[in-house]
């Protein structure tokens, strides 16, 4: 695997526990991080300039780190899945979205 991969790994799970973090010590609520994380998520797809220089491939590769991080956020004190059950998780949702858009 890439290295540069393996750290991004690393760099998602440090984000998701901080978010654990903010929201055990009541700074931040889960809708709170929810709502930025969507909007970063909006932001992303509405980039109408990138959007239409970039496949749909990569499309998804940029919203996957958010998407990943909104389910993370989504278990609130329960047991953080493994890194690679979120991400599976993650590409499960695309593939149904992809069904449901065709």
């Amino acid at each position: 695997m890439n290295t540069a991969n393996l750290q991004l790994e690393g760099l998602y799970l440090a984000l998701a526990a901080l978010m654990g973090s903010l929201r055990r010590h009541d700074i931040l609520s889960e809708s709170a991080i929810d709502a930025a994380l969507a909007e970063a998520e909006r932001a992303a797809n509405d980039d109408s300039e990138i959007a239409s220089e970039r496949s749909e491939a990569n499309r998804q590769a940029v919203a996957f780190p958010i998407r990943l991080l909104r389910l993370a956020n989504a278990y609130g004190t329960a047991e953080m899945p493994s890194f690679s059950e979120l991400a599976a998780r993650v590409g499960q949702h695309n593939h149904q979205n992809e069904r449901e858009e065709q």
